[in-house]
């Protein structure tokens, strides 16, 4: 079934490529095959790579995974649609290979297969291995947890990490410190006695553990590990082949692929899915790069000058556009779905990417995977080499399929403009971000009570489903929301801050869309006031975990939250038409902003929700109808006959089942 997904896949690239989006079908010809890559056997092992433009090609093999004198040079045979192929008689099991292009007598660098599944040390080398030896114990009998009854996306609750930050702190009581199988131990607790990574997320109640890249990146050295390097890994060198810095041998692929299995498998036995922070849209090398090396010019947007198109801000920007690459991203997050169970993606600078590319994708993973997530940055570091009406831009998610976005809109009105750390949000007082807030409340979507005049961003709605966008106030990027705090609101104290933050968490939590976590922010994590960590030490990024037990009022508020959230419907209303129906904004004043959710008919749960934020620095008395009754709330609530009164910067749901 899914060999017949990926070959129905593969044809309509074809049938794109055809009408004209391929640069030149003599050059660049589209290659149908499945057989890209490594392909072993014990009496034999094939090779083939897609280099329509080379002279030649060649193979290189070594014994080991760096340094030594290749064993063997043998020379690729000219093969059909663009491709060139290898075949090694005998086994060449666990040997490691490059291969070479040859363009008017000149040999490129020796590079790795860009289709490689296994890498040595650093992924200068591919390895050559049988995957079904890298299956841990009951992987075939791996159960994916449903988190949906119906496959509604907006039930996913995301919580973003970094395997590093979850597992490097001493109070983290992980003994494989940074590596995937830290993320498998169980039962682990601070120093207080609470349970901390898996069991924390699993006592939190999370949906989808969402991780930053775990493919193989380059800008951490695999042979110099202890000198406590770190990065984000936003710098892809082998799309398909996890990080070696995250395994307890990096020398052999083999290992790095079954930890990673091991972790995939621990988290599913937690009860949560695997969301995947993937980077198609560049690479960590340009000239340098397998890409670039085997088909020049190719893979990449070139500027009019020559010059390779740099909208990703970090040299180059990939052709997502093109046959091949498109084949390439498409058929990578197929083989991350069936051979690794990865259950979702986050696409970096998505906005680079073109939207015909992300709908086949999309299409095609829900082929076999029907409630995988899918979501995506709607925007770029730069303007890409391509018309910005064919790009999955934030505004063009209308034209996405069951593909969302990150709401900007939502994340700087609540918090404040993210590059300005003294800016205010609405939980910090900036009451003329309201009008945004109730923008993020309904999804982005069309709302008769939402002024888009008076937004801070986006002037119209953009979102065209109740699951469009993704609801967050921080992520890795840029300041986590304690540091944001503490430098927009300076001269409150902490007790205020504290409550701001609760604020801004009841407000992605109960809004419609999808909402998004940032690993620590439950129990108000900080990074000593660092705006983009992405390189610096375990000192800054790794999470302490005996926060939460300083600040357990938080992370209790926020796991009730989320509970509360699960079991109530309302929140995660199942169409654009009920958002527009069944939530009702108050008349207030501009620190308060209270709305209802009513049940359209008889449903499970509560009849009627409010939900009040109070940003002010005094207790506020709203007028109410019916009975009602407390919920949560981070401050002292009074209800009486006909009115509920919140005390100073609170967040209050009360529910009635008149």
């Amino acid at each position: 079934m899914r060999k017949l997904v990926l070959i129905a896949c593969i044809s309509l690239i074809s049938t794109c490529y055809h009408k004209g989006f391929a640069q030149s079908d003599a050059i660049y010809p589209v290659y149908n095959g499945t057989d890209l890559g490594c392909t072993y056997r014990p009496n034999e092992t094939s090779i083939r790579v897609y280099a329509p433009s080379a002279d030649s090609l060649r193979v290189l093999v070594y014994k080991q995974g760096r340094g030594g004198k290749h064993t063997l040079i043998q020379s690729f045979s000219k093969a059909e649609s663009g491709t060139w192929l290898a075949k090694l008689t005998g086994d060449w099991l666990d040997y490691y290979y490059t291969v070479q292009a040859c363009f008017n007598g000149v040999w490129s660098m020796e590079v790795t297969d860009p289709y490689a599944k296994a890498v040595g040390v650093n992924g200068n080398r591919v390895q050559i291995i049988s995957l079904q030896t890298t299956n841990p114990l009951g992987w075939e009998n791996d159960v994916v947890p449903v988190y949906s009854q119906n496959n509604a996306t907006q039930d996913a609750i995301i919580y973003e990490a970094h395997v590093r930050d979850l597992t490097m702190h001493e109070s983290s009581g992980i003994k494989n410190n940074g590596k995937f199988i830290g993320l498998t131990e169980t039962n682990t607790e601070n120093h207080y006695g609470m349970p901390t990574v898996l069991s924390h997320l699993k006592e939190l109640g999370i949906t989808h553990l969402h991780l930053l890249p775990v493919f193989d990146y380059n800008s951490v050295d695999e042979e110099n590990m202890n000198n406590g390097q770190y990065n984000w890994g936003y710098d892809p060198k082998n799309y398909n082949t996890p990080e070696g810095s995250y395994s307890t041998n990096s020398e052999d692929g083999k290992v790095r692929i079954k930890e990673f299995k091991q972790m995939v498998q621990a988290i599913h036995n937690a009860g949560m899915r695997v969301v995947m922070d993937v980077v198609y849209n560049h690479t960590a090398l340009t000239n340098e790069s397998n890409f670039n090396q085997l088909v020049p010019g190719y893979y990449y947007r070139i500027q009019t000058n020559g010059d390779f198109a740099n909208a990703s801000g970090c040299g180059n920007e990939t052709a997502s556009d093109k046959p091949m690459m498109r084949k390439f991203i498409i058929e990578s997050v197929l083989y991350w779905v069936n051979e690794y169970h990865i259950d979702g993606f986050r696409f970096d600078l998505m906005a680079i990417h073109d939207i015909e590319t992300m709908n086949l994708l999309a299409d095609t993973l829900r082929k076999i995977k029907p409630d995988i997530l899918i979501y995506g940055e709607g925007w770029a570091a730069g303007s890409p080499a391509y018309p910005e009406q064919f790009i999955a831009l934030k505004r063009n998610v209308h034209l996405l399929k069951g593909i969302a976005v990150f709401s900007d809109d939502i994340r700087d009105a609540v918090k404040g403009y993210v590059f300005d750390s003294k800016a205010k949000g609405y939980v910090q007082g900036n009451s003329s971000m309201k009008e945004t807030v109730k923008f993020g409340i309904v999804g982005a979507l069309p709302h008769q009570q939402v002024n888009m005049k008076k937004a801070f961003y986006d002037k119209v709605p953009y979102a065209n489903s109740q699951a469009s966008v993704i609801n967050y106030v921080d992520c890795h990027d840029n300041l986590v929301l304690w540091d944001k705090l503490q430098a927009s609101a300076a001269n409150q104290p902490d007790s205020i801050r504290k409550k701001m933050q609760m604020m801004a968490y009841g407000i992605v939590l109960t809004s419609q869309g999808i909402p998004f976590i940032h690993a620590g922010s439950e129990f108000l994590r900080s990074k000593k006031g660092e705006e983009n960590s992405y390189n610096k030490p375990d000192e800054i990024n790794a999470i302490d975990w005996d926060l939460k037990k300083a600040n357990e009022d938080v992370f209790l508020f926020i796991q009730q939250l989320i509970a509360i959230r699960k079991q109530q419907s309302l929140f995660r209303l199942n169409s654009a038409q009920a958002i527009q129906q069944q939530v009702s904004f108050l008349t207030t004043t501009d620190d308060v902003l209270a709305y209802t959710l009513t049940a359209a008919k008889q449903t499970q749960g509560w009849k009627k929700i409010m939900v009040i934020i109070n940003t002010s620095n005094k207790e506020m008395k709203l007028p109410c109808d019916g009975n009602w009754s407390n919920a949560l709330s981070n401050a002292l609530v009074t209800i009486n006959k006909n009115s509920i009164t919140v005390g100073a910067y609170s967040f209050t749901i009360c529910y009635s089942n008149d």
